[in-house]
């Protein structure tokens, strides 16, 4: 018995989410293993890092499945494997991997990015990659609210209303702020992230940053862990699952 872990790379624009659905509408999972049962003749199930929502990319997604081929080469789940693979995914890389590594169980941390382009017009090369905020934005203020985001905190502020998790505890590590021209780029390091809470965090910032909510507000409505108290949830196609840590 062998493991594979996997490095992806997807578009999320031509996908419903990660996690296949019995509903008839296209998965990033559901796709990779048809194409890993094809080309290993088994019923292959992967485990992912993550479950990321429609229209959300991964520029390194992780994932790992277990398979009783021990003879084909690694080379046929990279070449091999995108070859069958539809348009909107790649595989970047795989290795073979402890038996008992699990993609998700093993994750340590998680890094995410959101892109912003905050101007009255963008261009369609960028469109797909970008949440188009056409208001101004206080920058400063932003990057000042998002400071009490550090730590360890309960946010069911934050998290999508059917969520689902035992807890809303979790930790951000880090968060960086980089800005070119009218280009607004966000990254946040967790120890794990709730359905929808990158996004509802950046749609708090940006009522922050348009003078909506004052910085201060990050404390009482963590406090509040209520939904309703905190920002609009910002749109999927700017967000991207960026790297996953393990020990």
């Amino acid at each position: 018995m062998r493991n594979i872990k996997l490095t992806i790379s997807y578009h999320g624009k031509y996908f419903s989410g990660w996690q296949t659905q019995n509903s008839g509408v296209i998965t990033i999972q559901e796709e990779i293993e048809k194409a890993l049962s094809k080309l290993l003749n088994e019923n292959i199930k992967i485990i992912g890092s993550g479950r990321t929502d429609a229209g959300v990319h991964a520029i390194a997604q992780i994932a790992n499945f277990k398979t009783n081929n021990k003879q084909i080469p690694l080379t046929a789940f990279t070449c091999g494997l995108n070859k069958l693979l539809i348009k909107g995914i790649a595989v970047l890389k795989a290795e073979d991997i402890d038996i008992d590594f699990n993609s998700r169980k093993s994750a340590k941390k998680k890094t995410y990015i959101y892109q912003i382009y905050n101007d009255r017009i963008i261009s369609p090369l960028d469109e797909d990659f970008y949440y188009l905020f056409k208001y101004n934005l206080d920058i400063k203020k932003m990057k000042d609210a998002s400071k009490y985001f550090l730590g360890e905190h309960d946010f069911a502020s934050f998290a999508a209303a059917k969520n689902s998790t035992n807890t809303t505890i979790r930790t951000i590590y880090d968060i960086k702020w980089k800005t070119e021209n009218k280009k607004i780029f966000f990254e946040i390091t967790g120890s794990g992230f709730l359905m929808k809470m990158v996004r509802n965090i950046i749609g708090t910032l940006i009522e922050i940053g348009n003078n909506k909510k004052n910085v201060d507000s990050i404390i009482s409505i963590l406090k509040s862990k209520n939904r309703n108290f905190a920002g609009a949830t910002a749109p999927a196609k700017g967000l991207y699952l960026k790297e996953v840590f393990y020990a």
